[in-house]
C-alpha cells in the first residue's frame, strides 16, 4: 500500500487568500464567518477542572478514566436519547482526526467505498482517500449505493447546510446497512444547536436513539465534539460511541498508536458532559447572532434555505457563482466561506458562520442592511 497524500485535494480555505485581503480593507475591519471556529469564552467549569488536575505527571489512558467514562454514558442518557454501557464510548482527540481515521482504522482500503452527503464538509472526502477507499459523495437514498459500500457517513444536523435528518431516514440507512455488513457513523457534532420546530423542542435524533436502531447498537457510530457546545475547539475534547465491539477495536489500535486525549482535558470534559446550564448559554448567544444575521442577509439580497433549521452557520444563495459572492461580501468586510468547498452542489451557495462576536456579527449586519450585493 503507497502514500495516498498525493491524492488529497487542496485544503480549501488556503483559497481564501485574496478575499480575506480585500475584506480586511475595510474601514470597519474585517468579520470573519468563514470558519467555524469559536469565539466565546471557555466555560468556567471546564476552566476549574482543567486547572484543577494540571499536576499530570503520568501517561494518561486511551480508554478515559472512570469518571470520564461515566460522564459520557450519563450524557448520552439525558442529552441524546441513548442508554450506553462504558464499553461503548471511547474519548478522541478532537472529532476531525476520528472522522479522517476512521475508515483506515475500520481496515478499509482499495476497493471499498465510503458513502458521504453530497454537501459536505470535505474531512468525509478525506478520510476515505487517505485509506485509499473511494469517496461517493450521494444525497439520495440507499437503493443507489454501491454494491462496494463497507461504510456511510450520515451528518445530521449537516454542515454546511443545516439540514436534520429525521428518525424515518436514518431507520432507512439503518435497515439498508446491517444485513450488508455496511459500518454506518453519525458526525452529530451539531446536534444542540437546533433552530427551529419540531427539533427545537424534542430535539435531533441521534443515530443510536432507541426509536433509529431499536436499541441495537450493531454497525453503528456516533462522533460528538465538545467544540460546538461548549468551547472547547482548543482543547480537542470529542468522543466515539456506539458498536461495543467496533468501538473495542479502534480502542486497541488507538492504544498501540499512542492516541490518548490529554489527562487534565479528559478531566475538563467530564466535568463539561455533566453541565447543561453553560451549553443553554452558548445555544442563546448563536441564536440571538442567527435570527439578526439572516434577517440582514435576506435584506441583503441573498436567500436562506429553508431546510435550514439547525447548526452553526448560515446557508445562502444568490444568483450567481459562489466565488462572486464570496467577492461581492469581500468587498462589505465581510469573508465567508463559497459553498463549493463543500462538493460541486454547493456552486451558488455561500456559508455564513455564528462563530463571530457580537460586536462584529453587529457590524455584519450593519453593512448587509445598508448595501443591497452586486455581483
Amino acid at each position: 500500500m503507497g502514500f495516498h497524500g498525493s491524492a488529497l485535494p487542496d485544503f480549501p480555505w488556503d483559497s481564501l487568500a485574496g478575499a480575506k485581503a480585500l475584506a480586511s480593507a475595510h474601514p470597519d475591519g474585517l468579520v470573519d464567518l468563514s470558519v467555524g471556529t469559536p469565539v466565546d469564552p471557555t466555560p468556567a467549569v471546564a476552566r476549574r477542572a482543567l486547572a484543577d488536575a494540571a499536576d499530570s505527571p503520568g501517561y494518561p489512558v486511551t480508554v478515559g478514566t472512570p469518571e470520564l467514562r461515566a460522564a459520557m454514558v450519563r450524557w448520552f442518557a439525558r442529552r441524546r436519547g441513548a442508554l450506553l454501557t462504558e464499553a461503548e464510548v471511547l474519548p478522541t482527540i478532537g472529532s476531525k482526526e476520528l472522522v479522517a481515521h476512521l475508515p483506515s482504522l475500520l481496515g478499509l482500503g482499495a476497493g471499498d467505498v465510503v458513502v458521504h452527503p453530497a454537501q459536505a464538509y470535505p474531512t468525509y472526502d478525506v478520510g476515505a482517500r487517505l485509506a485509499g477507499a473511494a469517496p461517493y459523495p450521494s444525497d439520495g437514498g440507499p437503493a443507489g449505493w454501491p454494491d462496494a459500500t463497507r461504510l456511510v457517513w450520515v451528518n445530521s444536523p449537516g454542515n454546511p447546510h443545516g439540514h436534520v435528518a429525521p428518525v424515518e431516514r436514518l431507520r432507512d440507512i439503518v435497515a439498508w446497512a446491517r444485513p450488508r455488513g455496511v459500518v454506518v457513523a453519525s458526525d452529530e457534532c451539531y446536534a444542540e444547536l437546533a433552530w427551529e420546530e419540531p427539533w427545537a423542542s424534542l430535539g435531533v435524533p441521534s443515530l443510536l436513539d432507541e426509536r433509529v436502531c431499536d436499541s441495537d447498537h450493531t454497525g453503528l457510530l456516533v462522533a460528538y465534539s465538545l467544540s460546538k457546545q461548549s468551547n472547547l475547539a482548543g482543547y480537542r475534547a470529542a468522543l466515539l460511541a456506539g458498536d461495543p465491539a467496533l468501538v473495542g477495536a479502534i480502542r486497541e489500535i488507538r492504544k498501540h498508536a499512542g492516541m490518548m486525549m490529554p489527562g487534565p482535558v479528559q478531566r475538563a470534559m467530564a466535568a463539561v458532559l455533566d453541565d447543561d446550564a453553560h451549553v443553554a448559554e452558548q445555544r442563546e448567544r448563536y441564536r440571538r447572532r442567527r435570527t439578526v444575521l439572516a434577517d440582514a442577509v435576506r435584506a441583503a439580497g441573498l436567500r436562506l434555505d429553508p431546510e435550514s433549521v439547525a447548526g452553526l452557520y448560515l446557508w445562502a444563495h444568490g444568483e450567481a457563482p459562489s466565488a462572486r459572492i464570496v467577492e461581492a461580501l469581500a468587498r462589505l468586510g465581510i469573508l465567508v466561506a463559497p459553498g463549493t468547498f463543500y462538493g460541486p452542489a454547493g456552486e451558488g451557495w455561500v456559508r455564513m458562520a455564528l462563530s463571530a462576536t457580537d460586536e462584529r456579527i453587529d457590524s455584519a449586519v450593519r453593512r448587509l442592511t445598508s448595501s443591497h450585493l452586486r455581483w
